[in-house]
């Protein structure tokens, strides 16, 4: 198959799968037709919740171990055609099918001792939205009661940007996706919840290591200018301008491997915004490479297995585009870096875990909700030594600029005014009045969103910030991207205020809201686009140290932190102007899952086999936990076997409209042969579902001729 956006023609490595890579764009589409991406949270009192973390009888008696522990993944993946993407906030940029499918990987942990149980969360999302969160929590309320709160559950995401957007509820991240999008917002928080469920369901007694290591090859300062104005004693920290430390939670359940933990700073933007399938990016491809490549894991089998998580810490300004220019480096091809960056990690977590030694210690956690533009920060924490505030959101111009890095940005308001949001984007061009354009000096002032979410949620004012332990690890959940020395200054406030080493404090980004960035106040100064894109004006990461000092007193002291004011439910002011499925027709003289284009009689492998099929839409039926496609193999015995699926690196899923007036479109589905692949005879199938006049849903299933693969 020749090289494409969809899907680059590399031989395949044994076991490994391959991915593309966005930009540091994410912001730069609200200019709006230039700007934005985000995430939320929320809280229960430390109290309750400790009475409320019960051990399930059945499981606190069979051995000695110090905790109970339990994994589950789940399919997030939304809608795969025809859907805005988030991160990049290009309206051109829209789903047309699935290079490998997204999931939630949960963890649940219970300190038998106490009682006391967390709940960790990594998906493959660009964010994790404040409704995200108030879904997700909502879900397990429904099923659990006040066992899994808001204090108790951190929810991160992988940073990708190369999935489908519209789930927040804040008009900021929404725009370039023309507004919010139900059935990718659904998908994502069943698929979190059930997640948290199958971890749940998994508990047993279990055993934590950790391990800490360097990582010097897979990520690259993309600020450097306004890195280099922190202090030396900041700088010294990071001698090569980036964060290279890979930390790692082993996990096992008994004598038996359970799952990892791998924290790496790096963007998750090796595949650019010129794709449009699916993809989970480079951290989504060491997740599955140690899962599905070295542990065996089959994700349709549901059944538990090994579950290896590789979430960001302070990515801010790790890009991992060596060459800093968008799908370059280490080679020029998006998707070979992908599995590149990602194998690099994988290979570095893969070599932490085994030299990871026993740790000891509770788990518990707190939780406060802070409304971002109205902080007081003492002078303790201000770079002068004066009190200062924090200011009503603003985006900044340089925001516009985007990363050349990761990703060109849109240029100016043009691309919007030829969208169904021009309207919006008309309404969110107001002046900056002089008093907020002082507060936010020396930001060149944009749009006040702060201004405007007094009217209606453009970007979010009330945040939560928690900090979580298990055992001997405390994460800082932070709901943006924080740069590295941003990270190390927060890092080094709480572990002061717990009495710990700095190393066993992390910086988990993306988490439980989103905000943009967060840069240091001499970042900030500079306005490159991470600068401009923190949004409470300069003084923005000293209010965070400050907050989190307070809750990590709470966190030592084992009282209750004050909660705060819980962010609005927003899901009742939602607006889309994304048209969605009238009806399906198959091409003239053809049914649904008719082969429009079959397979050659035999391939080699490392050869790329492609079959067409009449299709439905996408958005009939996600999907969720199953497959548009299988690769099967004929066994001995004559029954077909499922060998590969939609969630695999080595095969396609595209959806091509052919006639939008009679509703027709096709399936191109690709399998790139792998070279360890079993000589014998195969078939493509695809699944999918049309949707008549009458608005009913049929499925229906379209089977390729069979073909050989030879030696």
């Amino acid at each position: 198959m020749p090289p494409s956006p969809s899907r680059p023609s590399h031989p395949r490595h044994p076991h490994r799968p391959h991915l593309s890579r966005p930009s540091r764009r994410k912001l730069s589409a609200l200019a709006l037709a230039a700007a934005l991406g985000a995430v939320t949270l929320g809280a229960p009192s430390p109290a309750a919740a400790s009475a409320s973390q019960t051990t399930p009888a059945s499981q606190a008696t069979t051995t000695e171990a110090e905790y109970l522990v339990g994994r589950g993944i789940a399919d997030v993946t939304g809608e795969a055609a025809e859907t805005g993407m988030m991160g990049y906030s290009s309206f051109d940029q829209k789903t047309s099918g699935i290079h490998q499918r997204q999931r939630s990987r949960a963890y649940v942990v219970v300190d038998r001792a106490s009682g006391k149980r967390v709940v960790y969360v990594n998906a493959d999302l660009a964010m994790i939205f404040q409704s995200v969160r108030q879904g997700v929590l909502a879900r397990l309320q429904e099923r659990y009661g006040s066992l899994y709160g808001e204090e108790n559950v951190l929810l991160s995401a992988t940073h990708t940007h190369s999935g489908p957007g519209g789930y927040s509820h804040h008009v900021a991240y929404n725009l370039s996706v023309l507004g919010f999008q139900n059935g990718t917002y659904r998908a994502i928080v069943d698929g979190i919840a059930e997640s948290v469920a199958k971890a749940h369901d998994d508990l047993k007694p279990g055993s934590i290591s950790l391990g800490t290591g360097t990582l010097t090859n897979a990520s690259v300062n993309r600020s450097r200018e306004a890195f280099d104005r922190n202090p030396a004693a900041d700088r010294a920290a990071f001698p090569g301008g980036i964060d290279p430390a890979m930390t790692v939670l082993r996990f096992r359940q008994g004598s038996t491997d359970a799952g990892a933990i791998s924290w790496f700073a790096t963007h998750n933007t090796s595949i650019t915004n010129k794709n449009t399938l699916i993809s989970p990016d480079n951290k989504g491809y060491a997740s599955y490479a140690w899962e599905h490549g070295h542990e065996g894991v089959r994700y349709l089998d549901n059944t538990p297995g090994f579950v290896a998580a590789f979430p960001n810490t302070n990515a801010g300004d790790m890009s991992p585009n060596l060459n800093l220019k968008p799908g370059s480096g280490p080679t020029e091809d998006e998707f070979e870096n992908a599995r590149i960056i990602g194998e690099r990690q994988l290979d570095k977590a893969r070599e932490v875990y085994a030299a990871a030694r026993p740790v000891t210690g509770g788990v518990d956690a707190r939780l406060t909700y802070v409304d971002m533009e109205n902080v007081t920060v003492r002078g303790e924490y201000t770079t002068d030594g004066k009190e200062q505030r924090t200011c009503p959101a603003v985006v900044g111009a340089s925001t516009l600029a985007g990363s050349v890095e990761d990703g060109p940005a849109i240029p100016g308001f043009e691309e919007g005014m030829r969208t169904p949001v021009a309207g919006i984007i008309d309404a969110l061009r107001i002046d900056t009045p002089s008093w907020l354009a002082t507060c936010q000096y020396p930001k060149a002032s944009l749009i006040p969103t702060g201004l405007l979410s007094n009217v209606h949620p453009v970007t979010p004012k009330i945040l939560p910030l928690q900090i979580m332990r298990i055992g001997e690890l405390y994460l800082v959940a932070g709901p943006g991207e924080f740069t590295i020395t941003a990270g190390l200054r927060v890092r080094r406030t709480v572990a002061q205020e717990l009495g710990v080493p700095l190393e066993r404090v992390l910086l988990q980004g993306y988490a439980n809201a989103y905000s943009q960035y967060v840069t240091t106040p001499e970042e900030y100064d500079t306005q490159n686009y991470e600068g401009g894109s923190t949004l409470y004006g300069r003084h923005t990461l000293p209010a965070y140290q400050q907050e989190y000092a307070r809750v990590a007193a709470a966190l030592r002291q084992g009282t209750p932190v004050e909660r705060g004011t819980l962010p609005p439910d927003e899901s009742a002011r939602q607006f889309t102007f994304q048209t969605g499925v009238v009806y399906d027709n198959p091409p003239l003289g053809k049914s649904f899952g008719s082969v429009l284009t079959g397979p050659a009689s035999s391939y080699a492998r490392g050869s790329t086999a492609t079959v067409e099929f009449a299709t439905g839409h996408p958005k009939n039926n996600l999907r969720r936990g199953g497959t548009f496609l299988e690769v099967q193999r004929l066994e001995a015995d004559g029954r077909w076997t499922r060998v590969l699926d939609d969630g695999d690196w080595e095969t396609t899923y595209r959806w091509t409209r052919l006639n939008g007036l009679t509703g027709t479109s096709k399936a191109t589905v690709t399998w790139r042969i792998g070279a360890d692949t079993a000589p014998g005879t195969y078939r493509i199938v695809h699944h999918g579902d049309a949707k008549n006049l009458l608005g009913r849903i049929t499925p229906f299933t379209g089977t390729s001729s069979t073909f050989t693969v030879t030696g």
